[in-house]
């Protein structure tokens, strides 16, 4: 016969060790801030390649520019979600798409799919919206050290190729594209 206390105290280290696997772990994207006050993150967009994305936590959705669309497009790597209109950082009313991206990595250890982004004339900068952020849970935006820390992030399947992503270019926005 198995003494009670002796069960009661593998039963107890299991509830322990079950409880500290369940608690999620999070995931620190480091930010650079850019000029006028701006911070980005190291991205990717698969079927795109490395990005920066400014965070914008003013901004409802994500956005990509229509050259990207156009290479996730040809990939199969976005769908069309719905049309609506959108109102800009500087008041002006824009109808614009929305597409469901397969996925996005945030810095080197977070990746969220199905993010929903809308779509901007030419090759206007990408964008790290609620609805990205929504994807990677409670988050905290920090400025020292500039860093997103993010609550819900997917393990990231196949680490980036060169070990860490690369900056891109900041392209900036075209006259009357501001957002």
């Amino acid at each position: 016969m198995i003494p009670v206390r002796r069960v009661l105290c593998g039963l107890l280290l299991f509830i322990a060790g079950t409880a500290s696997a369940a608690v999620p772990v999070d995931h620190v994207v480091p930010m650079t801030e850019k000029s006028a006050k701006t911070f980005y993150v190291q991205g990717e967009i698969a079927g795109v390649g490395a990005v920066d994305f400014l965070v914008d936590t003013g901004s409802s959705y994500n956005t990509i520019n229509e050259h990207s669309l156009a290479m996730l497009q040809e990939q199969g790597r976005a769908s069309f979600v719905r049309n609506l209109i959108g109102i800009l950082a500087n008041g002006q009313r824009k109808r614009v798409a929305v597409y469901r991206l397969d996925m996005i990595r945030l810095g080197n250890n977070c990746e969220l799919h199905d993010v929903e982004a809308a779509v901007f004339p030419g090759r206007t900068r990408h964008i790290l919206g609620l609805s990205g952020l929504r994807k990677a849970g409670n988050f905290t935006f920090s400025f020292e050290p500039p860093q997103l820390t993010l609550s819900s992030c997917l393990p990231v399947a196949k680490p980036p190729s060169n070990g860490q992503l690369a900056a891109v270019q900041d392209i900036g926005v075209g006259k009357g594209n501001e957002q």
